[in-house]
């Protein structure tokens, strides 16, 4: 009788760590649901295979959302659109793409986002950097975003900010059970650049990364003080940038050399924070990275 009672609380201990080890799952059993929102670092433009449900938002059934759904067994409504800004979260972006919000239900578990750089004008500020000539024949975008002693970038940025929280406030009212985890940063060319492998002057290359890296800290801020996680894209990426040799990049520069959009996560960039939020998650979740 006492060894069918200790093999009967040793079947039912092993059972219990072989349910921790799992991903969250709802009291039905069901999957996780999760609901991807945000622009086109998490869409990944171009990089193939794209998803033929939207083609307007060109986004890639291996991109970072997609990467973390498998990883983790969730089920996965992947909202992310090129070109997003936080008023697309509210209202269709075209037609035939609904509001962000619209996806998220009262039983959504997880929410991921990225999101800041259209609103803050981030890529039009890096499209403004390139000098195809050496210095001084040319313009310093760093010198012309900071004439009068004034940051214009930061400045926009830290303007912004609000909006992202308001974003926050309203993903929480329509998914209030849900873990929310906010993807940002990334590294997209080293501080002093590599001219002319990228067409940045390196006094512009460091600016460009140091407003890149402002946005970020303003949403992992953001993000903290609702309580929510941040993910940084920035390790994961770091050594991969625009300035490594084409088969190391994560970041493509701005001629891609594999298949994405300029200035955006390739394939394997996608991989990599993918397998940050994954860990995020898991670790969010008192899980082992390796369940």
């Amino acid at each position: 009788m006492k060894h069918s009672v200790r093999t009967t609380l040793a079947a039912a201990l092993a059972v219990g760590a072989l349910l921790l080890a799992l991903p969250a799952a709802s009291a039905a059993g069901d999957p996780v649901t999760y609901v991807a929102m945000g622009d086109s670092f998490a869409s990944a433009p171009l990089v193939t295979p794209v998803d033929p449900g939207n083609p307007a938002c060109l986004r890639s059934l291996v991109d970072y959302p997609h990467v973390t759904a498998e990883a983790l067994g969730a089920r996965l409504t992947d909202v992310s659109c090129s070109g997003a800004t936080v008023e697309d979260f509210a209202s269709p972006q075209t037609i035939g793409t609904p509001a962000q919000y619209s996806a998220l239900k009262p039983d959504t578990d997880i929410v991921s986002l990225t999101i800041g750089g259209n609103d803050t004008g981030l890529v039009a500020v890096a499209l403004g950097c390139t000098n195809v000539l050496p210095e001084p024949l040319g313009t310093s975008c760093a010198e012309k975003n900071t004439l009068g002693g004034t940051d214009a970038v930061a400045a926009r940025i830290d303007a912004w900010a609000p909006k992202f929280a308001a974003a926050l406030d309203e993903i929480h009212r329509r998914a209030s059970q849900a873990k929310v985890f906010v993807v940002a940063g990334g590294s997209y060319i080293r501080p002093g650049g590599c001219f002319p492998t990228q067409p940045v002057w390196g006094r512009d290359a460091t600016y460009l990364q140091g407003e890149i890296d402002h946005l970020a800290a303003t949403i992992r801020q953001t993000a903290q003080s609702h309580g929510d996680t941040f993910v940084s894209a920035t390790p994961p990426t770091a050594g991969h940038d625009s300035c490594a040799a084409p088969a190391d990049r994560y970041i493509e520069g701005f001629v891609p050399t594999s298949p994405a959009a300029p200035l955006h996560p390739n394939a394997k960039g996608s991989a990599a924070v993918g397998a940050a939020l994954t860990a995020a998650v898991r670790q969010a979740q008192g899980l082992s990275h390796a369940a």
